[in-house]
Order: C-alpha cells, then structure tokens, then sequence
C-alpha cells in the first residue's frame, strides 16, 4: 500500500494538470511584453513606418534611439496598429515622428490602426505641446524702447478718453441734480470744504511765504547787478499773482486733497460700500463726486488767493529785511507796476485746477480693483495725473494769455 501511495505522488509532481493539485501552487506564465519597435517599411503605396510594441515611458530612452535612426526617412504614414500600449510619454514620440500638415504641426490622419481612446491621448497631447512654445526671444533694445514707448502712448490715450467720459457723466448728473434743491448734499460739502479747505491754509500759507522770499532772494541778486534792486517788487508781483500762487496751491491741493479722494473712494469700493449705494437706489456719482467737486470748486479760488498774499508777504519781508525796501515802498511799487489783470488771470485758472484734482482723484478711486495695494497704487496715480495735468494746463495758459497780450 505504501509503494502504491509514493508512485501516485511521483506522479502528481511531475503532472501537475492533472486532478489531484492544488492549483494554486503552480506558478502562473506571465505574458512577457515586447519591446517598442519603430521600423520602416516600403510599400506600394509609398514608405510606411510601423510602430509596435510598448510606447511608454518605461521605453523612452530606446524609442528616443529608434526615432533617430529613422529620423532620416520620411514617411507617407505611420501604422500603429501593432501598439500594446500607449501613454502620454509615448504619444508625444509619436508624434514627432508624423509628418507635418500645411500648418506645421503634426498630421494627426497620417496615423492608422490606433483606437478612439488612443487618438483622443494623441489629440490632448498635441494641444499640451503647442501650448507649451518657447519663451519668445527679448526684442533688440531699439524694439524694447519703441514698443514701450508705443504702450505708453496707448495709455496717455485711454486715460484721456476715460476722464473725458468720466467729466461727461458728471456734467449729466450735475445737471439732473442742480434743480432738486432737496437732493443737494450741503453736509457732504461743508465737510469735503473743511478737510480740503481750510484744514490746508497753514501749509499753502507757509509754503507760500517760503517760496516768495525764495524768489525775492533770487530776483535780488541778480538785479543788484544792475542796479535795479527794486524791480525784484515787480518780479515777485508778476510771479505770484500770475502763476506761483495758483499753482502751489493747486499742487499742493493735488497731492494732500486728490490723493485722499482716491484713498477714500477706493476704501469704500473694497468695501462694498458703492455696490450697496447703487443697491439701495443711490447714486454714486451724486453721493460721492459732486460733493467733492463743489468742495473743490470753492476751496481752491480761496488757496490760490491765500497762496498770492503769502508770497507777497514772504517777499515783503525779504525787502525788508536784506533789500532796504520798506513795506511802504514795496506795496506802493506793487500798485504802481502790477495791472489787477494780472490777479483775475492767476484767480480764473483755480476752478479749472479743481476741475481736474477732483476728476483725476475720483476717477482713480472708482479704478481700485479689491485690494490695499490697488488703493496705493491709485492714489500714488492720482497725485502724479493731478500735478502733471495742472502744470500742463498752466503751461497752455501761459502760452494764450501771452499771445493775447493780457
């Protein structure tokens, strides 16, 4: 019984499908992949590269070494039928390998024998590498300057047409509000015309003083020479009332009252603020702006004139002091020298500096786009727009009231 018993396990060991085995211990042939392969083939149709085998990334090295042997022939098609797999590593080798269409980019209808899902891997493949071109190379510097130059100009252009929209929505909305007495907002104004009025006189007026006896130390130099010290009366008349006076002012308004406008109208659009105005029904325009702007309108005439008497005075004193012109002399040569037409030219100018501060300082305000740096970079904006349109509107009034001689 036992010989029997040792012949039957002999032979299960050596037949292992036979019945009597657990299954389970045999090991299992695993199918063995083939390698990637990239072969040309003439045909009668013309040349025909056949890809087989496993394009992944695994092979890439080996395709990358198939691919340029071959790169020197180019083929009509490209039969794919062969493929076990296929990834993303492996259909961009694929596509190197295909010919190029009218657009240059690969042709993807060159390639045959491939399943819906592969040529949709093709396809996704191909946009990622054509969205990932290059950097383009940096232009030479005569390029760089002009292109900048061009950008710059482009801007000039569209800030100049938004604050003429901008102006034009305000003179609608002005003029819709002028004859509802009931809608004015005389709070508002009286508050805007405290901050941007009188809390700026003691600046302007310093600054002014400083200025004046500036130009009078100047004027005093150069006409002792000549010996025309007392001339340096009518320089500080003619400086003063005609351009130094308004356009301190005027700067100085741009840089302390139009930056707070955009600071405080850009803390309110990061707020919210201005979309709930215009949810509950109200205007931010008249809410906002025209409260400013009559503020403006009426502060700016006072600075100016305020501007002028200090600087006459700041001379005055110099005359005083270092010159040997009294007071007495100084005012008698300044009614003597110096036509009133010369204080209205420097006093009419001032509502159109307000014009301008409050335009510029709102419009970059309602620009803030939801975040603090938005507000800085605005309201450094609205000083450097404000300063440099007041100083050019003051250059072309020169030039006109030059040229009709007033």
């Amino acid at each position: 019984m036992s010989l029997l018993i040792n012949r039957r396990k002999r032979r299960d060991a050596f037949h292992p499908e036979e019945p009597g085995l657990d299954a389970s211990l045999v090991p299992m042939t695993q199918a063995v992949p083939m390698l990637p392969r990239f072969e040309i083939v003439r045909t009668s149709a013309g040349i025909v590269s056949v890809a087989r085998g496993t394009w992944t990334v695994d092979h890439a090295a080996a395709l990358s070494d198939e691919l340029a042997a071959a790169s020197s022939t180019q083929p009509a098609a490209i039969d794919a039928s062969g493929l076990d797999s296929l990834d993303s590593t492996g259909a961009m080798l694929l596509l190197k390998a295909l010919p190029l269409d009218a657009s240059g980019a690969p042709d993807l209808e060159r390639v045959n024998g491939l399943t819906p899902q592969r040529i949709a891997l093709m396809r996704r493949v191909a946009q990622a590498v054509d969205g990932d071109s290059p950097p383009p190379m940096a232009p030479a510097a005569l390029n760089a300057l002009l292109a900048n130059i061009g950008a710059a100009m482009l801007s000039i252009l569209d800030q100049g047409r938004q604050l003429l929209g901008f102006l034009g929505l305000l003179i609608t909305t002005w003029l819709r509000v002028l004859p509802r007495p009931a809608r004015w907002r005389l709070t508002s104004v009286v508050h805007h015309l405290e901050q941007s009025g009188l809390n700026a006189v003691p600046i302007v007026a310093l600054l002014s003083f400083l200025v004046g006896a500036v130009v009078a130390y100047l004027g005093a130099t150069v006409l002792a020479q000549f010996g025309a010290g007392l001339y340096t009366v009518d320089l500080i008349g003619f400086a003063f009332l005609r351009e130094f006076g308004g356009l301190l002012a005027a700067i100085l308004v741009a840089g302390r009252s139009g930056s707070a406008f955009t600071a405080q109208i850009g803390a309110m659009k990061n707020r919210e603020e201005i979309d709930a105005l215009e949810t509950i029904g109200l205007d931010p325009i008249e809410v906002l702006v025209l409260p400013r702007l009559a503020a403006l309108l009426v502060a700016l005439p006072i600075l100016t004139f305020i501007a002028m008497m200090a600087g006459l005075l700041g001379g005055m004193a110099v005359g005083a002091t270092s010159l040997d012109i009294s007071p007495v002399l100084f005012i008698s040569r300044l009614q003597e020298s110096i036509p009133p037409q010369h204080f209205w030219v420097g006093m009419v100018k001032a509502p159109f500096f307000a014009l301008l501060i409050a335009l510029v300082g709102c419009l970059e305000g309602f620009k803030v786009s939801g975040s603090a740096e938005s507000v800085g970079t605005h309201t450094t904006s609205s000083v450097v727009q404000s300063i440099f349109l007041v100083i050019l509107l003051d250059a072309i009034c020169a030039v006109v009231f030059m040229e009709l001689d007033w």
